[in-house]
Order: C-alpha cells, then sequence, then structure tokens
C-alpha cells in the first residue's frame, strides 16, 4: 500500500501535465492578459497654431511654388567607340511672364537636345531655349501653355548679411522642396563656366543638385535670386554653402534674351589700372582712387568719346605700362574707385545707352558722354 501511493500520485501528477500541455499548446502571453474594453489617448485640444515665423515660411511656400517649374534636360554624349549615350539632367526654373518664359541657369540647358518642362500641377510640357548667357550662367526657356502664375521679381540691390531667405526648387528630382536659412554674406563667385558673379548671394538654405535654376526668395515670396552652385568639398551635396545669381543681375539681360537670343553686354571700349593712395601720389594723380586708363580700344566706346589713353611709358614693378590717360573717377554721378565700381555701374546698362564719365585729365576735371559700345564674347 505505501508503494501504491506514490505511483499512484505520480501517475495523476504526469497526467494532468500532460492535458495541460496538450490543451494549451496555442496559448500566447497576451491570453494571460486582461483586455481593456476602451483606449484612453492624449490628443491635442484644438488643431495647432503656427508662430509669427512659421505663418512667414507657409505663405512663401504658397506664393512661390505654383511659379517653379523642374525641368529635364537631355543631351547626348558619346562613347569611346563613337556610340551615343542618351545624357538626362535635372535643374529647377521659374515662370516669368503670362507667355510662358522661364528663367534658368545655363548649366542646366547647355547642351540639351530636348527641354521638358513640369509645372507644380504635374503638367508637362516641351520647352524651346529661347536665351543663352552663358557669362552670367543664365538662361531663358519658353513653353506654351495657359493660367501660368509669374514669380515676382524683388530687387537685391539692398540685401543684407542675416536676412532670411527660402530656396525652392527639386533637389535631386524631389519636386515643390524648400529650404530655408539665411543670407551668409555677398561676395564674388566665379561659376561653373569660369567667369565671375558679383555680388553673388551666399546662404546657408540648403541647395542641393537638382535645386540650379530655382528661386531664393525673400520673406515677401519675391525673388532675389537664381539659385546656381555650391559648395560641397567633394561629397555633391549641400555642405551649408550655396550660392545664388543676384536677380538685379538677371532682370538686366532678361530684355536682350527674351528679343535677340543673346546678351548685349556694354563696354567702355578700355583698359584701365585701379588707382590707390600710393600709386596716385607716385603718378601725381588729382586724386587718390579711381580707373586710369592706360589704353583706349580703337573705335571703341572710349574712342568715339574722346577719352584719352596712356602717352607715357612706366613701369608698375616689372610691368611696363603706358600712363598719361584721362582717370575715370565717376559715372552718371556715383564714385568710381575700384574695377568693381566700375562692373556695377556697367551692369545696370546696355550696348547703346548714354552714360556721363567723370575723368580727371591731368588737373582738370572734365564729364564726358559715352555712348556704350558692345563687348565681344563668347556666348
Amino acid at each position: 500500500m505505501r508503494l501504491l501511493r506514490p505511483l499512484v500520485l505520480g501517475a495523476l501528477i504526469a497526467g494532468a501535465f500532460y492535458w495541460y500541455t496538450t490543451h494549451h499548446r496555442d496559448a500566447k502571453p497576451s491570453d494571460y492578459l486582461a483586455r481593456p474594453t476602451k483606449v484612453e489617448l492624449t490628443e491635442a485640444a484644438a488643431p495647432p497654431t503656427f508662430d509669427a515665423e512659421e505663418q512667414t515660411t507657409i505663405e512663401v511656400y504658397k506664393r512661390g511654388t505654383p511659379s517653379v517649374v523642374n525641368i529635364t534636360s537631355m543631351a547626348v554624349a558619346f562613347d569611346f567607340f563613337n556610340g551615343p549615350i542618351p545624357q538626362e539632367g535635372q535643374g529647377s526654373g521659374f515662370i516669368i511672364d503670362k507667355d510662358g518664359h522661364i528663367l534658368t541657369n545655363y548649366h542646366v540647358i547647355a547642351n540639351a537636345r530636348e527641354v521638358e518642362v513640369t509645372l507644380h500641377n504635374k503638367k508637362k510640357y516641351k520647352a524651346t531655349v529661347i536665351g543663352r548667357d552663358r557669362a552670367h550662367d543664365l538662361a531663358v526657356i519658353q513653353i506654351t501653355a495657359t493660367n501660368l502664375t509669374p514669380a515676382t521679381l524683388g530687387d537685391s540691390k539692398a540685401l543684407v548679411v542675416g536676412q532670411n531667405v527660402y530656396a525652392i526648387g527639386n533637389p535631386f528630382g524631389l519636386s515643390g522642396t524648400m529650404t530655408r536659412g539665411i543670407i551668409s554674406s555677398l561676395r564674388p563667385i566665379r561659376t561653373s563656366q569660369g567667369t565671375e558673379i558679383d555680388e553673388a548671394i551666399q546662404t546657408d538654405a540648403a541647395i542641393n543638385p537638382g535645386n540650379s535654376g530655382g528661386p531664393l526668395l525673400n520673406a515677401h515670396a519675391e525673388v532675389i535670386g537664381i539659385n546656381s552652385m555650391i559648395a560641397t568639398g567633394g561629397s555633391n551635396q549641400s555642405a551649408g554653402i550655396g550660392f545664388a545669381i543676384p536677380i538685379n543681375t538677371a532682370k538686366a539681360v532678361i530684355t536682350d534674351l527674351i528679343t535677340i537670343g543673346r546678351v548685349r553686354r556694354p563696354s567702355l571700349g578700355i583698359r584701365p589700372l585701379p588707382i590707390g593712395p600710393e600709386l596716385a601720389q607716385e603718378l601725381g594723380l588729382g586724386a587718390d582712387y579711381g580707373m586710369l586708363i592706360i589704353e583706349v580700344v580703337p573705335g571703341g566706346a572710349a574712342d568715339r568719346a574722346g577719352l584719352h589713353g596712356g602717352n607715357q611709358r612706366a613701369y608698375l614693378g616689372n610691368v611696363p605700362l603706358m600712363v598719361g590717360g584721362d582717370l575715370i573717377i565717376g559715372i552718371d554721378g556715383e564714385q568710381v574707385a575700384d574695377q568693381q565700381d566700375l562692373a556695377d555701374v556697367l551692369n545696370r546698362h546696355k550696348a547703346g545707352e548714354t552714360i556721363n564719365v567723370t575723368v580727371l585729365r591731368g588737373r582738370r576735371k572734365l564729364e564726358v558722354k559715352v555712348v556704350l559700345g558692345e563687348a565681344r564674347e563668347q556666348t
């Protein structure tokens, strides 16, 4: 009897274990938890409100986006065996009038055989290249479409470092993308075409491949620049430094690009030498600043107006030059102290326009009217 009790008890325990594991093999941990009949979540009491800065950003995007387009360009390259290889490029641009003219970068459409434009509403159009300005990395293309929304062009003359700016474009083909930053600096830069842009807008608003040609906007949704290039440090993407061409530079050439397809860039027809206090004292000039005319181009604007080039040989270090010419100290009432001042004045004019040049001829001050010529350059 004593031996029988342990055997019976063991059999009962084994049987109970077998029955439990057999009938509960699909049980899950959650089966042991009590399931609530209602889930309590913490939700916002009202729709979100936006602070003043957010409202400005939202408004700039709403007003700016309808004018921004995506540009796809098709070009043809050739392999080692001279076989054609289609190449596709992406960029941005913005509508500037109801006639379908679109401003973008020259490098976005350079060498393109076909150009396609996609509007913000996803409609696609074939585009025609109307004009190119390689020197300033600008181009105008045109589509045939209705109900277009032109961008509002601002003024880039009074820009200041620190003001908020907004870039809208299609980085990496992602259409309708906005980034925000400030103007980091205003400085001359050398474009991808090897030419210089005066007073280019440097910004920390993220600009990436595909943003090229898109607008840089101020807080009023006015275009103040055309996003053109980035400093990447070799990464081929934004490193926090981007550059835009000032919109005033573009406004000065848009008419030429649309009407004749190229830019009639103005020229004085001179070879000048910047003058500072030390050089002015050494040469015995009547002012310690300005642009000394070393040479006038025969038949050029300055030559036709009677401006004088140098007539005495001298040396600047080991470099020979001609001195004794007129010293330009002002144009249209504005002081001209250096090459930058001269370039700024000329960029506001076109070939064929008349400017009033103030010069010192020896110690005598003269006002001379000059009809600007046209610079000869490759487009």
